[in-house]
């Protein structure tokens, strides 16, 4: 087929935030705007020609159009072979396993997340590196700088590529393979969990309910918790993949998977209830009347998860993000592992699991992985959950009872301040910046700040620095206050507040949630002056 050089002009939108490039469809179908950011990536990251090309994407409106341009321009820019998950079809965390397992030199994965989708909805790209990890902040910013200067990108004409077929296809001199979403995912599952047990614990009467917010793990769950799992057909809801995810928001939290929770919170609430995002890696967890919160889900398995088959050796280390609670950090203390802060952002923990540090990993914005994969993994958070109630016989309340008996317990919240005018979203951050120098030693309330700081991070495998991570103001072990611009919106600005309070005492270990935090927000309000300065009254999502 004749390839084409097609000249453009360059956009100068097309910086990569937390993970990959995300906007709203209008923009992706602007005439050569894809294009652009499909040839800076080629024009970059040369050792993709004559390799292996791992496509796929959570299903979205424009996922298959945006797939058939990309193995155009694959082909034409010296691409060897293109492996595609049916339909279009491929979680972020199989993705990664695709990546890892068919020695690709790379992915693209067709997300925007947990952001919403449908025609005036959101779309994205972001691309994965051989080993199946996030592309560093160094790669992406060199995509950024060829974006700004492209004048043309290459194309082969009149593509078209039956992406419902599985099998071998053909395409000038490069090769197409169409797999099965579902089947090495699934495979990789089984060496890692004890299916036998799990079996028998339904058997035994107990349930499950998993909302896939009709995004892309429906075919995962359907596939892996009632073809071989055995669990009832109603375990599942909402799990055939829309390309408007049904009309919902896919996050899965307490306020947009509402339903699960409702469910979980009722008379007849099952043992276990999840629920994951738009790509299949957030995860939320659930047990009968509690929601564990993702610091809380992180370290909770970081104290299970050597009783499992796939971790029985133990675990090397384990990391969070920054803004994640510090409950994890109080199970490492326990068993005597290495424990890593890093900045929010799943890419940070690539360099830590390719060498080796650690085992297991999360973030606060429901997202749980361990180093199976290179991407943070909603079905897996589930599985470990269910292997863990299987192998312990105990319920979900009582897990979560014994855990804060032995290592304390974090109270946590994030509040979302959406789409704020930039500036306006600016001017809290600069304005909490130059108050921090003269935090330190002050009293509010019962605590007294120990530390108030922008947060910085030095990889320790490869040295290279991370800079303004998030804003500091620490109360010793007592509580934290964070606060960070998020990078994963498509409009205006996002600010994230977060709210932390640790407790050992038997008597303060049931609080509501949110009493226990009003002090801290209270803190909040005085120091951050979110309110203030936003005109605001109150956070638009609190999870």
């Amino acid at each position: 087929m004749p390839v084409r050089e097609i000249a453009t002009k360059p956009f100068s939108d097309q910086k990569s935030g937390t993970a990959g490039l995300r906007k709203k469809v209008a923009v992706f179908q602007q005439p050569h705007y894809l294009e652009n950011f499909l040839q800076s990536i080629f024009d970059v990251e040369t050792s993709l020609r004559g390799k292996t090309l791992v496509m796929g994407g959570d299903g979205r409106y424009h996922n298959r159009t945006a797939i058939q341009t990309a193995i155009a321009m694959a082909a034409a820019n010296g691409v060897a072979k293109v492996i595609v998950g049916q339909g279009g079809i491929l979680s972020t965390p199989a993705s990664s396993h695709m990546i890892r397992i068919s020695g690709a030199a790379g992915g693209l994965v067709f997300t925007a997340s947990h952001n919403p989708a449908g025609e005036d909805g959101d779309f994205g790209l972001k691309f994965n590196i051989a080993g199946g990890g996030q592309a560093s902040e160094t790669l992406t910013n060199r995509i950024y700088e060829a974006s700004k200067s492209i004048a043309r990108y290459r194309i082969e004409e009149n593509v078209w590529v039956d992406l419902d077929r599985r099998g071998s296809q053909k395409l000038g001199d490069m090769d197409i393979e169409v797999v099965d979403c579902v089947d090495d995912y699934a495979a990789l599952m089984q060496t890692l969990f004890d299916f036998d047990r799990i079996r028998d614990w339904f058997k035994k009467g107990h349930s499950l309910a998993f909302d896939a917010m009709h995004a892309v793990t429906g075919p995962y769950a359907q596939r892996i918790f009632v073809d071989l799992l055995g669990a009832p057909q109603k375990s599942v809801m909402n799990a055939s993949p829309l390309e408007d995810f049904g009309g919902g928001h896919p996050d899965p939290n307490l306020i947009y998977a509402k339903p699960l929770v409702d469910l979980m919170y009722s008379d007849h609430a099952p043992d276990l209830g999840g629920a994951s995002d738009g790509d299949g890696d957030r995860n939320m967890i659930l047990g009968r009347g509690i929601f564990i919160s993702p610091g809380d889900s992180l370290a909770m398995l970081a104290a299970h998860l050597d009783k499992l088959p796939g971790y029985k050796k133990g675990l090397a280390g384990v990391a969070r993000s920054m803004p994640t609670c510090r409950a994890l950090d109080m199970v490492a203390k326990g068993r005597g592992l290495a424990c890593y802060e890093t900045p929010t952002g799943w890419k940070f923990f690539a360099n830590l699991l390719d060498s080796g540090r650690i085992t297991l990993c999360g973030e606060e914005s429901f997202g749980t992985s361990s180093n199976h994969v290179r991407e943070k993994d909603g079905v897996w958070a589930v599985l470990a959950w269910l292997n863990v109630l299987a192998e312990t016989g105990l319920s979900m309340q009582q897990i979560a009872d014994a855990h804060w008996k032995q290592y304390g317990r974090h109270y946590y919240a994030r509040h979302d301040y959406d789409e704020l005018p930039t500036a306006v979203a600016n001017q809290v951050m600069e304005t909490l910046i130059a108050s921090l120098p003269r935090l330190a030693g002050q009293k509010f309330g019962e605590w007294t700040v120990s530390q108030a700081d922008e947060f910085g991070y030095e990889d320790p495998v490869d040295g290279s620095v991370a800079k303004s991570q998030g804003i500091r103001i620490v109360f010793g072990e007592a509580a934290r206050l964070i606060l960070r611009l998020s990078g994963t919106g498509t409009k205006g600005a996002t600010l994230r507040l977060y709210l932390e309070r640790y407790e050992t005492a038997a008597e303060k270990l049931g609080y509501k949630t949110g009493e226990a935090l009003a002090p801290l927000a209270a803190i909040a309000d005085q120091l951050i002056r979110i309110g203030e300065i936003t005109g605001r009254k109150a956070p638009d999502v609190v999870t």
